[in-house]
This record gives C-alpha cells, sequence and structure tokens, in this order.
C-alpha cells in the first residue's frame, strides 16, 4: 500500500490517472496534457506503473497506458477510512470545545 500511496502523492501522477481512467491513453497523447519534458512524464508513467495502479500495453513502438481500478478499490477504502477517521476526532474535538464554552 505504501507504493500506492507514494504514486497518488504527486497531483501530476493523480492527473495521469484522471486521463487514462476512462479509457486506454498513448504515452504520447497523456504527454501532450503537460508543460513538461518527456522524460518527466515517462519517469510519472513508470512510479504509477511499478505501484501497479496502471496497466500497459505495448504496440509496435507505442506503448499505452490504463487506470488499474482493481488496485485502486482498495486504496479509496484506505483513503476512505482515514479521511473518516480524521472527521470523527475533528468532530469529537469541535464537541469537547463546544462543552468547554457553555
Amino acid at each position: 500500500m505504501e507504493a500506492e500511496l507514494r504514486a497518488i502523492a504527486s497531483p501530476r501522477r493523480r492527473e495521469i490517472l484522471r486521463l487514462v481512467w476512462d479509457r486506454e491513453r498513448s504515452s504520447g497523447e497523456i504527454a501532450g496534457h503537460f508543460d513538461v519534458s518527456w522524460p518527466a512524464i515517462s519517469q510519472n508513467l513508470r512510479v504509477l506503473e511499478e505501484a501497479g495502479l496502471v496497466q500497459t500495453r505495448r504496440h509496435g513502438q507505442s506503448r499505452f497506458y490504463r487506470a488499474n481500478r482493481s488496485r485502486l478499490g482498495p486504496l479509496r477504502s484506505v483513503l476512505t477510512k482515514m479521511w473518516e477517521d480524521d472527521l470523527d476526532r475533528l468532530a469529537a474535538l469541535a464537541e469537547a470545545e463546544a462543552k468547554r464554552s457553555r
């Protein structure tokens, strides 16, 4: 789970995941959405691939990427649980503060 969390820590990698969520895209098409060098995009794609968050298919010289939704489901569950726990703690703190100020 650590590799997946590290992979989505980058806003650019999260944007790449959004691009490949609904359909497969070539590496060139993905790179065209960003104003950075090809090596920077390639590195981000490699991180996502190593974390198992994208699936890669080769066709000739081209590589195509698609979100690996089966790996993203468990990650979503972990993140949801973390948010819920944080919100529960925040609510408890707010209630305690409200009681103190009465």
